[in-house]
Order: structure tokens, then sequence, then C-alpha cells
């Protein structure tokens, strides 16, 4: 197995991958509190059971194949076949590579090919001289939010009106490479 840059995704790789989604049995409960001038939010376990697929669409993978064309996107391949991507996005403003999306097959979780495309995403913020890696995913995608937080990620911020469903909260998360 190898990780190289990813240069285009052409078809649906994702057809025979596996789960293209998750399922849990624990999610993080979000509760906001505001009283005056103090607004606080909240992050607790729960046990409760989520389940939510992915239907990919061509005008998603034109997109990220937009975001790949800017080069620090990777893949990771299995005898010559891609098995994992990370497709990131440059984001000049603000000086950071965000993390647009994350996939392993489902036959290969569970074998370090996301730490090892953490390792890769790092170095090419680094070579990038960003100041910050970062992430978005859901509340209710528990080994997400987990993964991240063992690769070093802190929570950093929460919107609670991104998604459509009213059980999700966008989590974001950030990896600081100036520490």
């Amino acid at each position: 197995m190898e990780i190289l840059k990813l240069e285009a995704l052409s078809g649906n790789p994702v057809l025979n991958w596996g789960l293209n989604g998750y399922t849990t049995d624990k999610i993080f409960v979000v509760s906001a509190i505001e009283a005056g001038t103090i607004f606080e939010f909240g992050l607790r376990e729960k046990r409760q059971y989520y389940h939510k697929m992915w239907n990919s669409s061509d005008e998603d993978f034109d997109r990220l194949n937009l975001i790949i064309s800017q080069g620090h996107s990777f893949g990771a391949f299995y005898n010559g076949e891609l098995i994992a991507w990370a497709v990131c996005d440059f984001r000049a403003w603000n000086n950071s590579l965000f993390i647009e999306t994350i996939l392993v097959s489902e036959e290969f979780r569970g074998q370090s090919i996301g730490r090892l495309l953490i390792k890769s995403i790092h170095r090419e913020a680094r070579e990038l001289q960003c100041r910050i890696v970062e992430v978005e995913t859901q509340n209710t995608n528990y080994s997400a939010i987990k993964f991240f937080q063992k690769a070093g990620f802190i929570i950093t911020g929460i919107n609670t009106k991104l998604y459509n469903h009213s059980t999700e909260t966008a989590i974001f998360m950030t990896y600081d490479l100036l520490r």
C-alpha cells in the first residue's frame, strides 16, 4: 500500500468500497446555553444508534476533482487500485489546509490508512506553511470525531444550523501546526 498525490477521481470509485457512510451506537449531543451576554456550547456522549449514508453524484465528483486539481490531496493505493482518499482544499485567505473529505474503503478500515493520510496532509500543510489543518464532521459521526482527536485535532467550533437534518450539528476541528 502506498500514499500518493491524488490527481483526479475517474468515475465513482466508492461504488465498490462498501458502506459509504457510518453507523454508530454513540453520538455527541450538543447543548447551547445563552444567558445575557454569555453563550456556551456543550458536548456530551450519548448512547444512541445513528446510521448515515451518502449518495454521490456527478456534481459531487466534479467539485472534488476541482479541489484535487489544486494538488494537495492524497490517495491510498493497494496493487494500483485506489482504496482511500483525503481531498484537501488549500485556503489562502486564512492560511489553512481544509480536509474536504477523507474516506477509506470498508475492507481496509482499521488498518491505519487514515492515520497515514493524516500524516501526508500534515506534511503537505507544513510545506505550504499553513498555520492549521481543519476538518468538519457531524456530531453523529462519533468514530470520525474520535479518530481526529486521536490524530491531535481539537474541537474549535460548532454550527447548529449547517445541515437540514435537525439531528446533525457541524463540529469543526483543528490541528495547530505552529505548536
